[in-house]
């Protein structure tokens, strides 16, 4: 079956095999360190990105990360995987005369026409060269002064290596003699968080001319709820596909035809968006899956007919449109896809090209049945890959590829990429949970932005969200949709907006919090809100629009500052206040707890800020000693790990979670408990009792 042969494959490429005679082994050195670690998680795709020039990872690392999940989160997978292919012939000079080939590097094809390993698999890289990150977001770890995103995965590979550092030989390979810098960019903006970008830079470093070269993307997608259908479900979760092509947008795409209907109503694009020499060309094929026999959907076998498929023919002389009918591709089946430019010329010994394209995702527009892939449905799909296109275009509003009067903002006097509109910058906010209640803090640096298109202060306001109480507990939740927007709060004196002023949550005096060196100065208060249970805040900046450049007005992500709280009670060592456990009585089937004994949960509340808690049976056994402070509040349990998953809520302090476990590693049974806490500031105990029902 298709996915258990990429997986071995897959894991034959990232793992090194010790099989060699000790003779052998001194005479190969490392010639590579592969790395499929890191993904775009800084919007709402998660794209995994390697350094041997291939994207996602054939489900080998599902369902831990992603391999090209839209929205986050949503276990909808869109790439099995998908790489780079460069193709051209190897010449004394750019006329053509001494030449051989055609050549062409893959960084993955198709397994079925691969027999071993070594096979397709062609690119490498330099011990040590791991995919490394930047941001140009200021709140962000990797802060980079020279960032193009607000996330940007970096890799370095080449494909002048023949034999990997375990002595196994790239079967076929016949290298170009080319390095690849690759840049990836991923936006949080919400009008840019649904594509990225990969910018290539190709350089010829062997002494020979590469001529007619094209460069494309292939890539195996497949459209299909994760959550729902297993991938290790075998061949059938790969042939439900139907695909098209955008010549106007240079967008190759696949749907789900026929497989998690109405689970899956997305699109995934793979868009050409230019490079730094004139393409004569845009071309798109595609080919069926174990296929080597059909004149128009064969899967190509050898470097020859790998490249014709880069110049654009399925079959012999077949182009998209001209013997290839477009809408029998909407019929479901296992297809790859192949997305070329060309001819783009000679690459002269030690010179380069520059090659962009984007990967966009997209959901369906309407309501109608999702096979029918119409040009209503296909809406969003318009307008997310010309939103990607804006992005790559920057300075060059009108897309000519030159720097005309009027359009160099940032006065270089060169042509700048990657320059979006901007909301402003998303301010920093600290959410304070307490018994019942929510304080949300909040700076005011975004207003102060000035947008890189119009070059002016342009804030206008700030907007509140929250999710429902009990909203992780829901398997798949996309939080940008489940948000509910709580407060918007906005300058006065203009015709934008509620007007409402800034009194109402500005404090007198900016508060600084311990161990935090922000200034906040805006305030919100919610009431009556559930203890124990999770909530996630977040606080955006919009500003008022741009009219002379034909914007709305813009928002920044609500992700960038999502805070997940549990309310609760505060610390306290008042010898008035009683100590408790909630629920009480517990029943096994409560609504926030999952089916399984581990994640089952208790609060206890009004705790000191440093103590002991006991739990003991009615005849005085000890069950659990349950060490508390106001930092460490058992959200070590298993249900926290489940249901918040990356451990960064906050709670209030004065409460500790029991998930109902013993000492001895044994789910109690149902029935009156005892415990007593001891405050270690005072020395002082107090006791109290709850009823266990399964």
């Amino acid at each position: 079956m298709k996915n258990k042969i990429s997986f071995l494959i897959f894991g034959l490429l990232l793992v090194s095999l010790s099989v060699l005679k000790a003779d052998d082994k001194k005479k190969i050195q490392k010639t590579h360190d592969d790395d499929n670690s890191k993904f775009t998680n800084v919007g709402n795709v998660g794209l995994t990105i390697t350094n041997f020039g291939i994207y996602g990872h054939a489900f080998s690392k599902w369902p831990d990360q992603p391999s090209c999940e839209f929205p986050l989160g949503s276990g909808i997978e869109h790439i099995y995987d998908g790489g780079l292919w460069i193709g051209g012939f190897i010449a004394d000079d750019t006329s053509g005369s001494n030449q051989s080939g055609p050549y062409v590097t893959t960084a993955v094809v198709d397994f079925a026409s691969t027999a071993t390993r070594g096979g397709g698999l062609e690119f490498t890289n330099s011990p040590g060269s791991l995919v490394k990150e930047r941001s140009s977001l200021l709140t962000s770890k990797n802060f980079d002064p020279f960032a193009i995103a607000h996330q940007d995965l970096i890799s370095d590979y080449t494909d002048t290596n023949v034999v990997l550092s375990n002595g196994e030989i790239i079967r076929d390979h016949v290298p170009l003699g080319v390095t690849v810098h690759q840049e990836t960019y991923a936006w949080n903006y919400p009008f840019a968080d649904f594509f990225v970008i990969l910018n290539y830079w190709i350089k010829n470093t062997s002494d020979k001319y590469i001529n007619d070269v094209y460069v494309g993307l292939w890539t195996d997608a497949v459209v299909r709820n994760t959550n729902v259908t297993s991938p290790r479900t075998g061949s059938s979760f790969f042939l439900k596909g139907g695909n098209g092509f955008i010549d106007s947008l240079n967008l190759a795409y696949e749907f789900d035809a026929t497989g998690d209907v109405n689970l899956t109503n997305s699109y995934v694009g793979i868009q050409f968006l230019g490079a730094s020499v004139p393409a004569d060309e845009v071309n798109f094929v595609t080919w069926q899956y174990r296929n080597t026999s059909d004149v128009n959907f064969f899967a190509p076998q050898d470097d020859i007919e790998r490249y014709r498929k880069l110049q654009g023919y399925f079959g012999g002389n077949n182009k998209f449109g001209s013997g290839i009918e477009p809408n029998s591709l909407k019929q479901p089946n296992n297809r790859s896809i192949l997305i070329s430019a060309g001819n783009l010329k000679s690459i002269a010994p030690n010179d380069s090209v520059n090659v962009v394209f984007a990967i966009v995702l997209a959901k369906q527009a309407g309501n109608e049945p999702q096979n029918l892939d119409t040009d209503e449905q296909k809406t969003n799909l318009y307008s997310n890959a010309s939103w990607a296109k804006r992005a790559y275009d920057g300075e060059d509003k009108n897309g000519n590829g030159a720097l005309d009067n009027g359009e160099d903002f940032n006065g270089d006097g060169k042509l700048t990429r990657y320059v979006l509109p901007s909301p402003p910058q998303p301010p920093f906010v600290k959410v304070i949970p307490q018994n019942q209640k929510i304080s949300i803090y909040w700076s005011d640096n975004s207003e102060r932005s000035i947008d890189p298109i119009s070059g002016k202060k342009d804030f206008e306001g700030y907007r509140i969200y929250r999710t429902n109480p009990g909203f992780d507990l829901t398997e798949s939740q996309n939080i940008i949709n489940s948000a509910i927007k709580v407060s918007e709060i906005d300058s006065a004196g203009n015709s934008i907006g509620f007007n409402t002023g800034f009194l109402s949550v500005k404090l007198e005096n900016p508060v600084t919090f311990p161990g935090d060196t922000v200034n906040y100065n805006y305030v919100y208060e919610v009431e009556n809100q559930l203890n124990g249970w999770q909530y996630i805040y977040s606080v955006t900046a919009f500003d008022k629009g741009d009219p002379e450049n034909n914007l709305e007005s813009l928002e920044s992500s609500l992700l960038s500052s999502l805070n997940k709280v549990i309310p609760g009670t505060t610390s306290t060592s008042d010898e008035d206040v009683e100590i408790g456990v909630y629920p009480n009585p517990y029943y096994g089937k409560a609504y926030w707890d999952g089916s399984s004994e581990r994640l089952r949960k208790i609060n206890f509340y009004n705790l000191p800020t440093e103590c002991e808690i006991t739990i003991y049976t009615l005849s005085g056994d000890i069950v659990k000693r349950i060490p508390h402070n106001s930092s460490s509040n058992g959200s070590d349990l298993r249900w926290f790990q489940t249901y918040s998953k990356d451990g960064t809520q906050r709670m209030s302090g004065g409460e500790h979670s029991w998930d109902l476990i013993t000492d001895s590693d044994q789910a109690i049974a149902t029935g009156m408990y005892l415990f007593t806490v001891k405050d270690f500031s005072n020395g002082k105990i107090k006791t109290g009792k709850f009823l266990i029902i399964k």
